[in-house]
């Protein structure tokens, strides 16, 4: 039996900071659009699927070719659900339906900087290396081990004084999430469900394509950068 790839997408309903998160309009198009489309460009999957509990959602999703075959149970599209469980829910669904999935990549809806080049770098790196889990990463902007607190007393310190006189270019360098998304090896998530673990590998990003948006300022932000790499790249 081949390999049979998916994309999950989770889209819930319901973003408190920014409201129709997922899908109001970023650079003119829905959010939700810019993934489907590098998951489309990307050539790998037998599936887009999106898991949501909305209906205007589900629309806009299969107006762009994805697929959204069941709605997201309310038990696993509140505020407090992680990603992992809403991942299994939609893997448990394929393997009932008699498509199980050998390989899934869990892109976020809220991605626009994802890339098609990017989605196929993690499936290679999944397959070669043989590990559970692939995802981007992206490099702080400044050593954390040079990381200052606030005590009670509303003096300074560091966290690690002892890399006071340590200079910059001495430190390891140290990596974050980028939120883009998480290749899963779908046998070995299922039996350990969790994105990050002891057997994980990095796909590294530049740091302008990690772009956290959380707040209007940062969408407002994100924006401003789409656009100039659309207009670097025509």
């Amino acid at each position: 039996m081949r390999n049979y790839t998916v994309a999950i997408i989770p889209a819930r309903k319901g973003s408190k900071r920014i409201p129709n998160k997922n899908i109001r309009p970023f650079s003119g198009q829905p959010m939700i659009t810019y993934p489907i489309r590098a998951a489309q460009d990307s050539g790998l999957f037998d599936r887009i699927l999106v898991s949501t509990d909305s209906e205007e959602i589900s629309a806009i999703a299969q107006a762009c070719g994805a697929d959204v075959p069941f709605m997201r149970p309310a038990e696993l599209s509140d505020d407090h659900t992680a990603t992992a469980p809403v991942l299994k829910h939609a893997l448990e669904w394929l393997n009932k339906s008699g498509t199980p999935a050998s390989h899934a990549c869990c892109i976020y809806a809220t991605a626009p900087f994802v890339r098609a080049s990017d989605i196929v770098q993690g499936l290679d790196i999944l397959q070669d290396s043989k590990v559970a889990t692939v995802f981007t990463v992206t490099s702080f902007t400044f050593p954390i081990l040079r990381a200052l607190k606030i005590k009670p007393d509303g003096k300074l310190a560091m966290f690690w004084p002892e890399h006071r006189l340590t200079r910059s270019q001495d430190l390891p360098e140290a990596y974050h999430d980028a939120g883009q998304f998480y290749w899963l090896d779908v046998a070995s998530f299922l039996e350990n469900p969790e994105l990050y673990s002891k057997d994980s590998k990095p796909i590294i990003l530049p740091r302008y394509l990690a772009q956290d948006i959380d707040t209007l300022e940062d969408w407002e932000t994100a924006e401003l950068m789409h656009r100039a790499l659309i207009n670097t790249e025509s």
